[in-house]
């Protein structure tokens, strides 16, 4: 009887222990269980995305304000055209606002950084489905390194 009611407490344990690995990956990798709250779409066409990928943040002075939802290519240009999911909180994101494509670190995981344009009588604000304009590019590190050797071996 006695081991009985140990099995029973160590397979508890051992749940227990599962389920906390568990939460503590989900919240390490930023999904959750439960959504974040609700968001509004933009969109943003680049000439080079670099490794942008789908669930990547987008920050506002190093705050996460959205992710990115989808990447797709413009049927009319063949520019990558990037969503941007905003979480509704901030929707006041004037027609100013310029938006690139930024590297966390030297080799770090890219991320779309937003930089809010001023507000003025004569600028709006951005709605949702509207089209960022000012946009720039990702700096893509191999490209880099080939300008520079290229640039070394012409002196």
């Amino acid at each position: 009887m006695v081991s009985k009611k140990i099995e029973l407490m160590v397979g508890l344990f051992a749940a227990l222990g599962i389920a906390a690995l568990l939460m503590l990956a989900l919240k390490v990798a930023d999904s959750g269980i439960s959504g974040n709250s609700e968001t509004y779409q933009l969109y943003a066409k680049f000439d080079n995305i670099g490794g942008l990928k789908v669930r990547s943040a987008i920050k506002v002075g190093g705050v996460v304000v959205g992710r990115v939802s989808h990447i797709t290519i413009d049927a009319k240009d063949y520019t990558p055209v990037v969503t941007l999911d905003i979480y509704t909180q901030y929707i006041n994101f004037s027609e100013a606002t310029s938006v690139s494509i930024l590297t966390a670190g030297l080799l770090g995981e890219q991320y779309v950084g937003l930089r809010p344009g001023f507000i003025d009588e004569s600028v709006g604000t951005l709605v949702p489905g509207d089209f960022i304009e000012d946009t720039k590019p990702a700096l893509v590190l191999e490209e880099l390194i080939g300008q520079f050797l290229f640039s070394q071996g012409s002196d």
